[in-house]
This record gives C-alpha cells, structure tokens and sequence, in this order.
C-alpha cells in the first residue's frame, strides 16, 4: 500500500514538474508569477488553471495553461485542429468584453510546450465545483472538494448566465454552440462567467432584425477537443444541421438539470451513434417523464422543461428567462444591485447601503466576505460614501474569524482609521472599538486604532469626546497596559482640567473610575489622586466622581490607599470637599460615609501595627532583663532614649508605687552614669526642690458670669494671673496623688512648670466645672523641656471619633461614665521619660494611669453649660489649647430614631448617586 501511494505521490510531482516546466518557456511568464494548481476547465477539462501575480503591479491573476503533452497520442493535422481551435476560442473571448464573460488580462501566448493566457482571478470552474474533478492536482483541493453551492449562489449564478447569453444573442448576435458546466467560471468573488468560444457562431446577417446562424454538420471522426460536448447540444444541431439562439437556451435547461442533480445532463449520449442517441433523445423529451424534473425547484421547474422542449419557438429567450420569479430572491435581487453600482449615483447607493445591515444576515457568508465586501471596501475611496458603507463592513468583520479580518478586512479599513472627515467615520469606529481591539493585531491597534481614540479625545466636539469617554471603559481592558498608562490615562486627565464642558468634565471622571481596576495601585495612588486635587470645579457632579474614584481606589481589593495617604493626602481632600456649599443633604451623607470607612481603616491598621510594635519591645525587654550580661559595650556607652528616661526618672513613681518623697532617690541597682547623664539629673532634681519650697495655689471660688456689660471682666488680665497662679504650684503637691471629688489622680514632675502645673490637679474649685481630667491636659500640650514627653504617643495617631460618640450619654444623664477606652490606645497622659517596655501594663500589676479618664464620670455635661473655668478664664481657653482635651466636642446631636450610630442618615439616594456615575 506504501508503494503504491509513494508510486502516486512520484507520478504527481513528475507532471506537476512537467507543467511547470511547459509554463517556464511560454512568453506569459515574463510579465506573470505563475503559482499553484488550483482548478481546470474549458473544452474537455483541458485547461489547467493556476494562480498567478502580475510581476510589476503585483495584481492577481489566473493563468490558463494547456500542456500540449497531452495531445501526443494524436496524429500532427489532428494536433493542429486542437491547438487551432483552442487558439480560435480564447481569442474570441479576448475579443469581447462583458461583465458575465470571463475577463481576459493577457492574450494567448504559444510556446513549444504549451498555450497559456491569462484572466481574472479564478476559483474553479461548475464543472470543479458539481464533482468533475479531471485535470486538477491530486489531492483535490478542500476547498473545491468541499465546495456546496447555496440557494443564492445558483440562483444569481444562473441570472448572470442568462444575461450573459443575452448579451451574445442580442448584443453581438453571436451563438455560443459550446454551453456547459466546464465552460462556466467561477472567479474568486463567486460570480459565474462564461468562456469557452471554440464553436461559437457569429450571425450571417448581423444587421437584420431576425439574425441566421450557419451550423456545421456533426463529424464523429474528429477529436472529442474539436466538437462541442454533446450531452449539452440541442437536438436540431445533430438531427436538422441547423441551430439558432434557442440553441444556446436548451444547453442552459439542461445546466440548470444539473446543477440541481449532482452535476448529471438529462441524458447520457452514446459517442459512437451519436444520431441514434439524438433520436431516442427526442422521443423521450417529447413525452418528458416528471420524474425528469423532480430535483429542479418547484418554482423554476415549468421554466426549465420549456427550455428542454424539442420546438426551439417554444423555448424562452435570455431576456425573458432573466425576469421570471425564480429569480426575484432579496440575496438574488442584492447581488445584482451590486454588480450595477456603477451606474448609481450616491443618493441611491446611499439609500441601498442603509437598507442594506437588515439584508446581510440572511446571505450565507461566503457570498457576502467574496461578494459583498469587495465590493464595498471599493467604495472607501469615496470619502461621503463611507459612513453608509462602514457600519456595513464592520457587521462583516463581527461574522468572520481573526484570521479572515486580517487578510480581507483590515488593509482596507487601516487608511480609513486616519479619515477625519466627515465626522461620522470616527463615530462609527469608536461605537465598534471591541470589535476593532479583539481582532486587529497589536502592532496596527497601537499604530492605527488607538491614535484614534487619541483623537477623538483631542476632538473640538463635546459630543465625540463625551461619546469616547463613555466608551472607552468598555474596551479598557483590550488596551495595553503600556499605552493605557502613558497615552490614554494622560489624555482622559488633561481632556478633564482643560475642558469648558461640564458633561467633559464629569465623564472624564467616571471614565477613570471605571478603568482603574485596569490600572496598578502605585499609579493610581502618584497619578489619579493627586490629578484629583487639580481639578479646578466644585459643581456637585463633579464632587461626586471625585469621592467616586476615592471610594473606588479605597475600596477595591486590588488598589487600596496606605494609611499615611489616607492620612495626609485623601482625607483632608475629602473633608474639605464635604463641606462645599453645592453639596445636598444626601451627597454629604455619601462623603461621610467614605470618610468614616476611610477613619476606621486607619485606626484600626496604626493600632495594629503599635500593638505589635509593643509585643517585640516586650519580648526584647525580657531578653535584657534576664541576660544583662550580653549588652555590647557599645549598647552600655551609647543608651538609647528609652534607656535615657530609665536613667534620670527611674523612681519617680511613674507605677504609682513610690511616694513622692523618695523622687530623687537613685536606685540602689543604677550602673554608673555618664557625665551628660549626671548634669541632667542634678539639674532636674535642682529644679524639683526649687518647685517643693514654691506654695500651693489657692482654691478660688467660681462665680457665674454675669450677662452685665458693667461685670465684663478683663480675660487678658485674668488669663495672666491664673498662669502666674499655675507657676507657683508645688512638685511637692504634684507628687503626692492628690483628691478631686472623691479621685484620685497621679500626677507626674515635669521640666516644665506650665506644664507640669497644669497636669496636676488644683481644686475642686478650678477642677469641677472645666469638666476634663486633669491627665487630659498634659495629654493635649506638647512639651517644652527636652527631657520629657507631654503624653503623645512616639507615633501620632488620627483618633476615631466613631468610638467616641458611639458612647455618648444623651444631654441630661450624668450617672453612667463615658466609655473612654477607645483612647486609650490612641493618646497617653503627659508623664516622665519612660522606655517602651515601662509604658505597657507589666503583667499582674495596675497602671493607673490608663484610668485616669474615669475621675471625671459628671463632668463631660457640665462643661457645656459653664461659661467660664480656671480661675476666671472662659472655658473656650481649654478648647482653643488643644481640641482633644474633651471627647464631648467630637459628640453628635442626640440621634434621631432615623438615625445610625454614626449620625448619617441612610439613604437609597446616597448609594444612587454613585451608581449613576459609577454603575
């Protein structure tokens, strides 16, 4: 079986080699590439059909070869009528030129080996396509081999034979004499010629109204190559030696036969009694059997057993034949419209290009990507005729492959790309940017496409740049990332900052926030945000695809924004922005909404990261404390600033565990001090029994303000005495925990006096109606001595004010002390250098100065209504200071029932607003 298919396999190589050789001497190949096999047709199968390329134009073509090889077998006068009627054949086709006759492009050439001209590309002959396959190349090609005809096609196909026979019958008065399947061409755009001249009869008398045709009488004994094929002929051309246009007209009934019966005439004739044959022939279609006809469709049948009648009066003419109903078909109908575009003026083909997306769908594909599209990529040339023809072209991309787009499609559209007039073009394109992206290849999307985009953003119309950005997210992840970033994420910005338009401006915004799930989060975070604050605007759209792209980048689980952004950057953006006159009811909601999440995330990422920082400084501590013995010398000579604390406030009694007496007492433990260190500690402790010998600060009665204008006191001067009063207090009294309404609060040296006296607790007089707790104060106050810190924590942090007021006691209900833990961790109360390791709870001991917020459970309502405090001093003075001193300022109005815990009121229409802009 292997040899004998190799055996095949030699014997094809050897006549395709012989062929190609032939070809190589013919004259043609100097002006033509000549390609593969592709088809074969003509008298008897005899021409083999290549594709070829004109070599200066690079135009395609189809040569036409016959190897005179296979005419050996034949005596030479016998080889010399073939060549000569074939010659006589191709050059009558060369002399007549129709639309429905195949296109000559080159005359015939002979050489040695062969005869050989070529035509317009070809994609096989009826008799290829009905299964006559002689003279093709083995293996028959697929695409013939697989090749079905469909309704349209044989439709249109028949229509254009009739009209091209009458074009012979009536134009030229010429018979054809030869009318077969193998003299039927398809060419590349599926459109059916006709060739294959070698009988044609021209008219004795081509002036006269009623043409005569002299016909040749039937001689058996020549070559089959010089006598028509007679399965095909009219009955009168064998019987009466006569024959007329009617002629031609049976020879297409029994075409028409075959086409609908597998390629099969309606008889078979016997060569060698041709007249016999022709006889019975006439009996039978004398009494036409029905089941004759029963393939042909029912509506062209009648038609076509007309054409087959023996009396050539009875048998419609080509004219006629091209109006009968069989042919009224919509794909029919658009197919010839076509072919007779040239005629039209714009108007109409406008007209027809509109109409024309409803008739598409119903052709089959073939027939529009070889038919219709060529025919309407030549109308691109046409600058007002291609927004009707565009939207067409495009329905026809959407139906073909990748692969077919790029070959059939794309080298037409890539010059419209750059068309920018009339507008429309650009409109179209972008409505079809999907499309365009998924199958156009990344090199021409980033010469050819995006450019466009690139200028429709640029564009002077409002309305083509609101019409891009509103389509650009929904071909945003087709782009490349490269070209997104430094091409069109630039172009949407600057579109947004320079624009007049309104609708620009906030389009451009919700463009962003739709892509940037596209986009990377250090990109977002260094070029959208901050973009955001340069936007000049504040109309209420505008601020909402502001918090949009906020809420967006907070939100997404990709992008995120860092806690020290959010910090420094977002939320004073936003806070600022939530306050804008503009803004109603429901879209301050939706800021605040954004702004709490935003808190809440904050806080609750810092506190984490200080409680571990305080887990591994406790773990380092215990390590120190049980192996003192592996500090370097290096750590001995050089402490650090927590160890610097332990130094010089080692006993002061910051555990509440020592008295105040024994503040300077050093411990028993110390290691030697250095010299810096000592100067430091004689000066703090010089300073202290300075503050010992300074006396207490009297209680002061606090009178109510009165509304007299006569009663206005001085607050200048009262300021000033109350701080001359603050410096006198005593370390002494600070040191020892001192009593206010029944609490007891510690107090802490301080290097500061100021400072210092006011962390200590005075009177009930001056502490009752302030209402804060007196560590709340060196809490607030940042310090002036170099060796302390007032209490802020070593990383400052945002507090959540959500925590605060979630707690807070309606206006009116003193009992029940406020929940303060939510600041515990946020701010500590001004208190000595201690390290780290000191500040957290060591475990099975107190640390009372975590609770000293409880000392004032009655005080937080009584602030409000006391007009003045601290000797004097109107109470705004401690809020001015530092507004933290009281969570009460933080407070919300006591919450409606219609209200959450946070103050917002929940509304359908806050989250609408951000669906309108961001889906």
């Amino acid at each position: 079986m292997e040899s004998m298919l190799n055996k095949l396999k030699s014997t094809v190589t050897k006549v395709t080699a012989d062929v190609t050789s032939a070809v190589m001497g013919n004259p043609v190949t100097r002006e033509f590439e000549v390609g593969r096999h592709i088809a074969s047709g003509g008298p008897g199968m005899c021409w083999r059909i290549y594709n070829g390329t004109k070599k200066s134009t690079k135009q395609e073509v189809a040569v036409f070869v016959f190897d005179k090889k296979m005419v050996d077998k034949y005596q030479k006068f016998e080889k010399d009528q073939i060549i000569d009627s074939l010659k006589r054949g191709v050059q009558q086709l060369t002399r007549l030129r129709h639309p429905r006759l195949l296109t000559v492009q080159h005359p015939l050439e002979e050489s040695r080996d062969c005869l050989a001209f070529c035509t317009e590309p070809v994609f096989a002959s009826l008799s290829n396509v009905l299964g006559q396959w002689d003279n093709l190349p083995s293996p028959v090609p697929n695409d013939i081999k697989e090749y079905k005809l469909y309704d349209v096609e044989t439709k249109y196909g028949l229509l254009q034979i009739s009209e091209g026979l009458s074009f012979l019958h009536s134009g030229v008065k010429m018979v054809h004499g030869n009318l077969c399947p193998e003299n039927i061409i398809l060419n590349k755009s599926g459109a059916w010629k006709i060739m294959g001249f070698d009988f044609s009869i021209s008219s004795t008398n081509p002036s006269d109204a009623e043409p005569k045709y002299t016909c040749k009488e039937w001689e058996p004994n020549l070559p089959p190559l010089c006598l028509p094929n007679p399965e095909y002929l009219a009955p009168e051309y064998i019987l009466s030696v006569s024959c007329d246009s009617a002629s031609d007209m049976y020879s297409l009934g029994v075409v028409m036969h075959a086409i609908f019966n597998e390629g099969k005439p309606v008889f078979q004739v016997n060569k060698h009694d041709i007249f016999k044959s022709f006889s019975r022939q006439l009996d039978q279609l004398s009494s036409m059997s029905p089941a004759v006809l029963n393939k042909i469709p029912e509506e062209v049948r009648e038609h076509v057993k007309m054409l087959l009648s023996v009396t050539p009066t009875v048998r419609p003419d080509a004219d006629q034949m091209t109006k009968i109903p069989f042919f009224d078909d919509v794909g029919a109908v658009t197919l010839q419209y076509f072919d007779s575009l040239f005629q039209r003026d714009n108007l109409q083909k406008s007209q027809f290009y509109k109409g024309l997306p409803k008739v598409l769908p119903k052709l089959p594909k073939r027939v529009v990507v070889y038919r219709i599209l060529p025919a309407l990529t030549s109308e691109f040339v046409n600058p007002d005729m291609v927004p009707f023809v565009l939207p067409n072209v495009l329905l026809i991309a959407e139906e073909c492959t990748k692969e077919e787009y790029i070959r059939l499609i794309l080298p037409d559209l890539t010059p419209v790309f750059k068309q920018q007039e009339p507008i429309q073009i650009l409109l179209i394109f972008l409505q079809k940017m999907d499309l365009l992206l998924t199958k156009t290849p990344p090199e021409d999307i980033k010469n050819s496409v995006l450019p466009m985009v690139y200028r429709a953003l640029e564009a002077p119309s409002v309305q083509i740049q609101e019409l891009c950005l509103n389509i650009i997210p929904t071909f945003a992840n087709l782009i490349d990332y490269p070209s997104m970033k430094n091409s069109l994420i630039p172009r949407i910005k600057s579109a947004c900052l320079q624009t007049s338009s309104l609708a620009v401006r906030v389009n451009s915004l919700v463009c962003l926030g739709k892509i940037l799930e596209y986009l990377d989060k250090w990109f977002v975070i260094d070029e959208i945000l901050p973009f955001l604050q340069q936007i000049p605007s504040r109309e209420p759209a505008v601020l909402m695809g502001i918090l949009g792209i906020y809420k967006c980048t907070f939100s997404h689980k990709k992008l995120g924004i860092p806690k020290e952004h959010l910090a420094t950057k977002s939320l004073p953006h936003l806070v600022s922005l939530s306050i804008d006159n503009n803004l109603n009811l429901n879209q301050f909601n939706s800021f605040m909404v954004v702004i709490r999440d935003m808190l809440s995330r904050m806080e609750a990422e810092h506190k984490t990261k200080l409680e571990q920082l305080h887990v591994m400084q406790e773990q380092q501590r215990s390590m120190n404390i049980s192996n003192p013995g592996n500090q370097s010398e290096e750590t001995k000579s050089s402490p650090n600033p927590g160890n610097q604390i332990d130094d010089i406030f080692g006993s002061t009694g910051v555990n509440g565990k020592e008295n105040g007496s024994a503040a300077a007492a050093p411990q028993p433990n110390r290691m030697s001090l250095t010299l810096e260190e000592k100067q430091r500690l004689a000066k703090e402790q010089e300073q202290a029994a300075k503050l010992r010998n300074q006396q207490p600060l009297a209680p002061q009665t606090i009178k109510p303000a009165t509304t007299s204008n006569s009663q206005t006191k001085d607050l200048t001067s009262s300021l000033l005495n109350n701080m001359t009063s603050l410096n006198s207090l005593s370390l002494a009294n600070t040191a020892r925990p001192a009593t206010v309404q029944g609490s007891t609060i510690s107090a802490y040296p301080s290097a500061s006096p100021m400072v210092g006296s006011m962390g200590a607790s005075v009177s009930n007089g001056f502490n009752a109606p302030m209402g804060f707790q007196t560590g709340g104060m060196g809490m607030g106050m940042r310090p002036t001595g170099p060796g302390l810190y007032g209490g802020m924590a070593t990383t400052t942090s945002t507090p959540n004010f959500g925590a605060l007021t979630q707690n807070q006691a309606p206006m009116g209900q003193t009992n029940k002390a406020p929940d303060m833990s939510a600041l515990d961790s946020l701010f500590t109360p001004s208190k000595p250098k201690v390290t780290l390791n000191q500040m957290g709870p060591t475990p099975g001991t107190s640390t009372p100065w975590l609770n000293q917020f409880s000392a004032a459970q009655n005080t937080q309502t009584q602030m409000q209504g006391v007009p003045v405090g601290m000797g004097g001093v109107p109470s705004g003075f401690g809020m001015q200071a530092n507004p933290f001193f009281s969570p009460q300022n933080f407070s919300q109005p006591t919450a409606a029932p219609s209200m959450n815990q946070s103050g917002i009121k929940h509304s359908a229409s806050v989250n609408n607003d951000l669906k309108d802009l961001f889906g």
